[in-house]
């Protein structure tokens, strides 16, 4: 009769250990983690993206769900649920039109610099309306442009994608549902293509909003 081992020091917890953890970190987190950001907290051997299926299923109905915010994870109301969380609040700040326009098209053309954002709205985009996105933590500089001169390009944070609840920039609705949202009026954006109404039932969105 083979005679039971007893775990080892160094063994990993059980997946369910290991599921209480994630669940623990990310709960006291104030901003989405990473798979890699969890292995850092958890003892070594420790698999949290196998600990994250489970807890993502326990939680699948729940008035909280566990939820991906671009290479990361976080917990975030249901949202069937959201209106139960909403409250009067003083906007202090409004985006101009420019800014809403050098934001679309930075979350639909990215990554973009800024001379491809000039062109597509026909117009210079000021330091200004840069300077307020990026200072608002929505877009960051990605990479240079292995072109002459080497010009930085701009992409949206994952703080953009959380506060829209979009899991990725794939998750943008189209024009459509931007403006029956009220967040764009019906004026058509720069680099617009459609000429109607019923070409816009038809395609969802312009060219601004193609990936």
């Amino acid at each position: 009769m083979t005679e039971p081992q007893e775990q080892s020091l160094f063994d990993a917890p059980p997946i369910a250990e290991q599921e209480r953890m994630v669940e623990a970190i990310l709960f006291a987190s104030t901003e989405p983690l990473s798979v890699a950001d969890l292995a850092r907290r958890m003892p070594h051997g420790c698999d949290p993206a196998e600990a994250i299926a489970y807890l993502r299923r326990r939680y699948e109905g729940r008035g909280v769900r566990l939820v991906r915010v671009g290479d990361a994870w976080a917990f975030r109301t249901a949202p069937d649920l959201g209106h139960l969380m909403q409250k009067e609040v003083v906007e202090n700040r409004k985006l101009s039109r420019a800014a809403i326009e050098t934001l679309a098209i930075i979350a639909y053309h990215q990554p973009v610099t800024r001379a491809e954002i000039e062109e597509i709205r026909g117009v210079a985009v000021s330091r200004g309306t840069i300077d307020q996105l990026i200072e608002m933590e929505w877009i960051r500089f990605g990479r240079r442009r292995m072109t002459p001169g080497r010009p930085v390009t701009f992409v949206v944070t994952e703080i953009f994608l959380d506060h829209f609840g979009l899991e990725s920039a794939r998750d943008l609705p189209g024009l459509k549902d931007l403006r029956a949202a009220g967040l764009l009026d019906n004026r058509p954006l720069p680099g617009a293509a459609l000429s109607s109404d019923e070409d816009e039932d038809q395609t969802g969105q312009s060219e601004l909003f193609e990936d």
